[in-house]
């Protein structure tokens, strides 16, 4: 079974019905801004991670 993670058991027409709540709720204008936003946020937490996984690693190279 192909479920992700943070759905849990969800199906198809349960996702649908939120997507259909969600387009309601915020209109079809504001839904690119948000996912722009959340775009934007997922960016820089791999950023960020690289740039701590190169400091291990130069770190690493300097005990040697």
């Amino acid at each position: 079974m192909n479920n992700l993670a943070f759905l849990g058991n969800l199906g198809t027409g349960e996702i649908i019905i939120i997507a259909i709540i969600v387009l309601l709720l915020f209109g079809g204008k504001k839904i690119p801004e948000l996912m722009k936003g959340i775009g934007k946020g997922v960016k820089n937490f791999k950023d960020g991670v690289k740039g701590l996984e190169d400091d291990i690693k130069l770190d690493d190279t300097e005990k040697k």
